[in-house]
């Protein structure tokens, strides 16, 4: 390479081997763009630029390649060569501007031309100087500085290393950090790994519900907290199972027989698995916690399904629940917490998330609220799950389900999840429908009675004028449950719907001799009254005569309210609606007994309830009541 250098930039072997420096002269160039740098003489040169323009002319850096080192010699020749080009640079430069300045004013081009040649070499007389100035400041050897000129001016990488760099056993800084920051990067690696095959770890313990559950891969609940049952086990009547126990007709779908629900995002998954008996109960109520809004469907007008996904960072819900339950969800309304019920409109085969199917009513904060303003993303206070009206398959080996409006949510949980495990039984679906438009989940039951041929489906439209539905007209009746339903009064059912539809089917079904206890009912409540605001009572019309109630914790006591007129039994005030009266807060929900947010403490007294599906055994023995279902026999006290 040193022939190489030495061929294109040395012209002689004379003109290195003179030491005196000189500047190089307008014009001057080396290896077609080197013009301006200072260059040794040739021998006999000047230090004063009188050689003339056509001296040939060597730059600096090449010279140095024979120079050993900077002698104080050579730096004070350099010194001075540097001082003297940037003098003559900055003349050149203030001469020619002058002389643009008058060609300008004068309009002679060829005279604004020459001037600017002369600034150029001004320029270059200029930079050579500074180059001069660069050779004493760097400090490097001048070998080195060379070389690292010759790269600049090829484009080439150093040939050897330089002084900048320095090694620590042979291996530089710049290779020392890069290593250091690949190990780290390694064991980062590491760590991530051994941290996703914990997590798995616990995930699959969590799934088998302790020692003796179900292989990696099935469905089986999580454990925790006993609770009133999972899916799969025969409970008592009227109450959820206990454990999961699969029965030879309950195989789960295969993978290609079940496709995704029209309308809903992210389903289409395989069914999940029947899973088998766990030696842990499974967590199913008493839960509280937050969940978020995962996605939103509109399923009519005045209709919505919310899609509620863990908290962030939590892969399954954190609760398992039976077709036909529901959750308690709370809301802070205009200052004030509300809390509702609402019915799981998906299958507890689908571990990652729950749907509640929400109906707007043109008078309801909570559904108005949810309706209006929920949007995806946003975190919800939930609780239960809840519900006693629930059915699994394993309680009868046939089901009727017979709903109005929304009281379809928990009917289509119990068809999705028997389907979603090829339930062998017959399941006869009834539905009261105002207007095709108010067809809840239309796609999703005729996609359902396509992959189902248990499935016998019967919508009943009450206004289907102008429209081309072709089914039933009206309301349900007693002509279409008898010839849809062979020996009706011998099968289970299940109802949910607006109470005047209810009572109505209730009367069609006593009518028709089905036994009071194969029919289970959800009841969604009436409208709740206004509370009264605190230290305030409300205007009651019935007397006070009734037993004495003490509520500890406010230091309140009233007397309940007696209906004398309604004959030998009159109705009383139930302890919900006294606490209205007195201000004293105690939260609800449904009023009809079954979401258990009323739950309050009994210390003293006994009640009566009409309804009290929302109380465990433990409950009852530790004297917790329903204080929207509870009404004294006696002076009670309770704690609220």
């Amino acid at each position: 390479m040193m022939d190489m250098m030495g061929k294109m930039m040395a012209p002689a072997s004379s003109a290195v081997a003179a030491p005196a420096l000189a500047p190089a002269t307008a014009g001057s160039s080396v290896a077609g763009g080197m013009a301006g740098m200072p260059a040794p003489a040739a021998p006999g040169g000047c230090m004063g630029g009188g050689c003339g323009s056509g001296a040939a002319k060597t730059p600096i850096y090449p010279s140095l390649m024979t120079l050993p080192a900077l002698t104080p010699e050579k730096r004070a020749e350099i010194e001075a060569l540097a001082s003297q080009q940037l003098g003559e640079g900055m003349a050149r430069l203030a001469s020619s501007y002058e002389s643009l300045n008058r060609a300008s004013q004068a309009g002679d081009h060829l005279a604004m031309q020459q001037s600017v040649g002369l600034m150029r070499e001004g320029l270059d007389e200029v930079g050579a100087g500074i180059a001069a100035r660069r050779v004493l400041s760097e400090g490097k050897s001048p070998r080195n500085l060379a070389l690292d000129w010759f790269k600049r001016e090829m484009n080439l990488a150093s040939p050897i290393a330089t002084e900048g760099l320095h090694a620590t056993g042979g291996v530089t800084a710049f290779h020392l950090l890069t290593m250091v920051l690949l190990i780290v990067f390694a064991l980062a690696m590491v760590v991530i790994y051994l941290f996703k095959m914990r997590r798995a770890a616990a995930l699959f313990g969590r799934l088998e519900g302790g020692t003796g559950g179900p292989p990696p891969g099935s469905s089986a609940p999580l454990a925790g907290k006993p609770g009133p049952g999972a899916p799969g086990t025969p409970p008592a009547d009227g109450a959820p199972p206990s454990s999961a126990t699969p029965t030879p007709s309950s195989a789960p779908l295969p993978a290609a027989g079940k496709p995704p629900m029209p309308g809903r995002p992210s389903e289409g998954r395989a069914a999940i698995p029947a899973s088998e008996p766990t030696s842990a109960p499974p967590l199913t109520a008493n839960w509280r916690g937050k969940l978020r809004v995962g996605s939103i469907v509109t399923e009519t007008p005045s209709v919505k399904t919310f899609r509620l996904l863990p908290s962030p960072g939590g892969e399954l819900m954190p609760f398992t629940f039976v077709p036909g339950q529901f959750l308690n969800l709370a809301f802070w309304i205009g200052g004030a917490k509300m809390n509702r019920s609402y019915s799981i409109s998906s299958s507890p085969t689908e571990r990652e998330y729950v749907d509640l199917t929400v109906r707007r009513e043109p008078r309801g904060a909570v559904s108005r609220h949810v309706d209006d303003l929920l949007k995806v993303g946003d975190p919800i206070d939930a609780g239960g799950p809840v519900g006693r009206s629930t059915f699994t398959g394993a309680e009868a080996d046939s089901i009727v389900l017979i709903a109005g409006g929304v009281g379809i949510t928990p009917m289509m949980s119990i068809t999705r999840y028997l389907t979603a495990r090829s339930w062998a039984g017959d399941i006869f679906f009834f539905y009261a429908c105002r207007a095709p438009a108010d067809f809840i989940f239309a796609k999703d039951v005729a996609e359902l009675q396509r992959i189902n041929p248990k499935l016998h489906v019967v919508v009943a439209m009450e206004h289907a004028e102008g429209t081309d539905w072709q089914g039933p007209r009206g309301r349900l009746t007693k002509e279409l449950f008898t010839a849809t339903v062979p020996d009706l009064a011998s099968r289970r059912i299940h109802l949910c719907g607006p109470p005047v539809m209810m009572d109505a089917i209730k009367a069609i079904l006593a009518e028709l001799k089905v036994p009071l206890n194969q029919v289970k009912t959800e009841n969604f409540g009436s409208a709740a009254p206004i509370p009264a605001i605190a230290g305030m009572s409300a205007k009651v019309t019935a007397p006070a005569t009734g037993p004495l109630v003490t509520f500890s914790k406010n230091n309140k006591s009233a007397r309940i309210h007696v209906d004398l007129e309604a004959g030998d039994s009159p109705p009383k005030q139930s302890v919900l609606e006294l606490s209205e009266e007195l201000g004293i807060g105690i939260e609800f929900s449904c009023r009809v007994g079954t979401c258990g947010i009323c739950k309050v403490k009994m210390t003293s007294g006994e009640v009566e309830m009409a309804v009290d599906d929302a109380l465990d055994s433990d409950d009852k023995t530790n004297g917790i009541i329903l204080a929207c279902q509870a009404k004294p026999k006696a002076d009670i006290a309770v704690e609220a």
